[in-house]
């Protein structure tokens, strides 16, 4: 059964609770949470706790951080480090599945001058197994899952396909690492993003939705029947989680993404 959640910054109202009721009526099954840095996400346990206890489904988090476990400066990762550790802390406490994350994002990209980055292919494989490992690890003892998000060429220069976010993943050798797929940087990056589904079935583990636009799911041109049934195929039981940018009016545009999906999954 397809299951849809939505980004929590989508959603009208001042609390969780608030969100969660126009969430329910609008046909989301869940929220996904966002995790700001400086140990933000963690201030806000004692709310996330009251919102468990009245109801509201939060199974991830997705990190909304200026810098990530592949920045170029040590200090920065090792921030970033402690920064997604503590996520993915919080959202064992409120009995979530995991955290989604990009190696990098915003950070460099071999499409935009100066096309050549400040450090090699083979050290950003060190440093991205490393940090991978690291919060792989943690996320095992939490028993939760860290889920690595590929994201666009221009967006970051290190993990843009399935195939590669695959490989790293493997060299993990973790249970605890897995995909989170997006099918917006998988319609610019993947030549079939369907079949990109399909050859790693068994490392995906989240899925969030825009169309080829960013904008809401029925705003572009995305194959979703195709992409959805090759979800369906992997036997793929997560959510369908929200993240984009809205055109039209922006509760209507909420509003119509759960419909849009069964629709087009039927």
């Amino acid at each position: 059964m397809l299951k849809t959640a939505v980004q929590e910054q989508l959603l009208p109202g001042d609390t969780l609770q608030a969100k969660w009721e126009f969430a329910q009526q609008a046909g989301y099954d869940a929220i996904e949470l966002r995790g700001k840095g400086d140990l933000h996400f963690a201030s806000r346990l004692d709310e996330l706790k009251q919102a468990r206890k009245d109801g509201v489904v939060m199974p991830t988090v997705c990190v909304d951080m200026l810098h990530f476990l592949g920045a170029f400066d040590k200090d920065l990762r090792r921030d970033a480090l402690a920064q997604m550790k503590s996520q993915l802390t919080v959202i064992a406490e409120i009995g979530g599945t995991g955290a989604q994350t990009p190696a990098s994002y915003g950070m460099f990209s071999r499409r935009l001058p100066p096309f050549e980055p400040p450090r090699g292919e083979a050290e950003d494989r060190e440093i991205l197994l490393a940090g991978l490992t690291e919060l792989g690890e943690h996320a095992r003892r939490e028993g939760v899952t860290l889920f690595l998000e590929p994201l666009n060429r221009y967006e970051d220069h290190m993990v843009n396909r399935l195939d590669q976010a695959a490989d790293l993943i493997r060299a993990t050798g973790l249970d605890s690492v897995r995909i989170g797929i997006d099918s917006y940087h998988m319609n610019i990056e993947e030549s079939d993003p369907a079949a990109a589904i399909l050859a790693h079935a068994d490392l995906i583990g989240h899925a969030q939705v825009s169309d080829s636009n960013r904008f809401q799911p029925g705003a572009g041109h995305l194959d979703w029947r195709a992409w959805l049934t090759a979800l369906h195929t992997i036997g793929y039981d997560g959510h369908l989680a929200l993240e984009c940018r809205l055109t039209g009016d922006p509760l209507d545009a909420v509003r119509s993404v759960p419909a849009f999906l069964k629709r087009s999954g039927a």
